[in-house]
């Protein structure tokens, strides 16, 4: 049976978090989010009740999304939020306080920070990681001339963007008043867009040429969106030509970003590039250890040494594993053994896994890369920019989605079976013909597929 207070204790920190990050109101967090009552946590499912329909629906879609994202922060692993109507709810409100207010908190039980700071305290270094930490390590004290720019690159999950954030944290606590802007290359992409249809530009600029240090997340994002890679090469070129600090990430090596523009490959590899790999054993078992030391839980040898042997591969996955273990342990009093170690690595593993890539995201990609609109994609328009910028949405769309070619087809304008063979085949045809446009093609299967 689930404790009632621990779980108001976690959604007290999800409700923190939502009004912190996404500024909402004193007014909306009152009506909306601290009425919500949680009732129990199944597995990865949340469940939170309210007392009317009208506001599960307003609840749903308006803060569902920030919901599950603050609870997946918080709880280290991916969680589905599901919001029931109970007429009694304010009983069980009342229930909830005395509980909250009559019991003592154990600090062992429940000791989640509202928001974890990533540093290079708590940064874990091992031989996988070791030059790339020291590099960001020396950036951060503003030694960059030598390692100007610095590229890390690595799969997801192994601290690439651990260590930016770690660079932001130790140069805002060293050079006060000092710019930085930290940014995934996606939401550059998407402000600059925005920018250009706003009319809007030149602020777009000056934001970022006026950046005394620029830390791009997933650089991979701009690979082939020819105006995002134009205006990013001009940032570059100013900020390095007045010494700014200047750290990208990437899933792979520049040389290997094959639809990035041969100047935008030459300048990323002029610096350091330094890359992480999964973490060795030891490094492993280090990382469970601090992990549990951070959420006051305590872990036998022999659980620690399961999970270190079985997850091997992904840093996420692995304090994912030591976080749920520790909720499992708030809310039912479940304790860490090896048996329930072992169901909590194949759920972890599982929710790690690419969930299937929305079609939205895919057209999307496709539209920044052609420069055109994702509505002229699903429209009936046949110009040949529009028509090619569908054919290779269509052929992503299927090579990383179950969906049949009838529900492609529905995605744009009820095209039929026929049409959805015909862009396949001539996109397979074009990627064979020409290199280029195969590693147009495969970057952006790449980019749709990555932080899924």
């Amino acid at each position: 049976m689930n404790n009632l207070s621990s779980l108001s204790d976690i959604y007290k920190c999800v409700v923190d978090n939502c009004v912190k990050e996404y500024d909402i109101s004193s007014a909306a967090r009152e009506l909306w989010l601290d009425p919500l009552v949680p009732i129990r946590m199944e597995g990865n499912t949340f469940v939170l009740a309210t007392d009317h329909v009208f506001k599960k629906e307003t609840l749903k879609s308006l803060y569902l999304p920030s919901i599950e994202e603050q609870l997946k922060n918080i709880l280290g692993m991916p969680m589905k939020v599901e919001i029931v109507v109970d007429d009694n709810i304010s009983a069980q409100k009342q229930v909830i306080s005395e509980l909250i207010n009559t019991e003592p908190v154990n600090e062992m039980v429940v000791n989640y920070d509202k928001k974890f700071t990533y540093t290079f305290d708590n940064f874990i270094v091992g031989p996988s990681n070791n030059l790339a930490f020291a590099a960001a390590k020396a950036v951060s004290k503003k030694q960059h001339e030598r390692y100007n720019p610095l590229f890390i690159y690595g799969d997801s999950g192994l601290g690439k963007t651990h260590l930016l954030s770690a660079i932001q944290f130790e140069m805002q606590k060293n050079f006060p008043g000092i710019n930085i802007v930290y940014i995934p290359a996606e939401t550059f992409t998407n402000e600059f867009y925005h920018a250009i249809s706003s009319n809007t530009v030149e602020s777009f600029d000056e934001k970022y040429r006026s950046a005394d240090a620029l830390l791009v997340d997933d650089i991979q994002f701009i690979a082939g969106k020819e105006r995002t890679e134009e205006k990013f090469f001009h940032i570059f070129n100013e900020l390095y030509n007045q010494n700014k600090v200047i750290v990208l990430t990437s899933d792979r090596p520049a040389k290997e970003i094959k639809s990035l523009s041969d100047r935008l490959r030459t300048r990323f590899s002029s610096g350091l590039i330094a890359d992480v790999n999964p973490p060795e054993y030891e490094t492993r078992l280090v990382i469970i250890q601090k992990k549990a030391e951070l959420l006051h839980f305590n872990i036998s040898d022999d659980v620690t040494d399961y999970i270190a042997t079985k997850l091997k591969s992904n840093i996420r996955q692995i304090e994912g594993v030591v976080t749920k273990l520790n909720a499992l342990f708030t809310v039912s009093q479940i304790k860490p053994t090896i048996a329930v170690a072992q169901n909590v690595i194949k759920d972890i593993v599982t929710d790690h896994q690419p969930i299937p890539v929305t079609v939205d995201k895919i057209i999307n990609e496709v539209a920044k890369i052609y420069n055109i609109e994702p509505d002229e994609m699903r429209s009936q328009r046949r110009t040949a920019s529009i028509s090619q910028a569908r054919k290779v949405a269509i052929y992503v769309i299927q090579n990383v989605t179950e969906l049949s070619y009838e529900s492609i087809g529905q995605e744009f304008s009820g095209r039929d079976h026929s049409t959805m063979v015909y862009a396949i085949k001539s996109v397979k045809e074009e990627m064979e013909r020409d290199s280029g446009f195969r590693s147009i093609v495969e970057d952006i299967i790449k980019n749709v597929k990555t932080n899924q």
